[in-house]
């Protein structure tokens, strides 16, 4: 808790240092205008009349200095905001560019991306067809043994079927046939 307050005080010193230099920095600075005429200027006249005179001319020409003091100043804050302006408009300018070309790399990663994609995806389809032939091939081999399998039983059944078994000799096979299979 106590370091915080230690904390706390002295940011608040070192903001203060800061504000103070910042406006002892801008005293030394400042370019005061030079003295006026009208300060200590006034020599009183006997005649009232006269002395009147000259209270007018002197408002009359301070108004006139007041008046020239606030043009000058007009000018020089429609100066700072045209600069400000122009200060604006070059950061946004700039911002515009950066987002562009921000823009512009993303559209082309994204690009790269996509074409990497599409090469990713032929290749699965090449790996994929490859496939597919390779089983089909496999099972057009298997089918094609297989009937070749069926073809040579058949062709043996067609041989023994086409000996001529006698009756005596029928009896005998089936038995011998029987008495395999029980042993087996």
């Amino acid at each position: 808790m106590m370091w915080r307050t230690l904390l706390r005080s002295h940011a608040r010193s070192f903001a203060t240092r800061a504000s103070h230099s910042h406006h002892n920095n801008h005293r030394e600075n400042h370019k005061f205008l030079s003295p006026s005429s009208f300060v200590g200027s006034w020599q009183a006249p006997k005649d009232p009349k006269e002395a009147e005179a000259m209270l007018a001319q002197l408002r009359r020409d301070y108004a006139k200095q007041v008046k020239e003091v606030r043009k000058e100043y007009i000018r020089e804050m429609e100066a700072m905001a045209l600069e400000k302006q122009r200060k604006d408009e070059a950061r946004r300018e700039a911002l515009r560019v950066a987002n562009e070309e921000r823009k512009k790399l993303k559209a082309q990663a994204a690009e790269v991306r996509a074409q990497e994609r599409n090469i990713a995806q032929q290749q699965f389809r090449e790996t994929l067809l490859k496939e597919r032939a390779e089983k089909l091939e496999n099972w057009r081999m298997k089918a094609k043994k297989h009937e070749e399998k069926k073809a040579e039983k058949k062709e043996l059944l067609h041989k023994r079927s086409s000996l001529w078994v006698d009756e005596a000799e029928l009896e005998k096979e089936i038995t011998n046939v029987v008495i395999a299979t029980t042993y087996l």
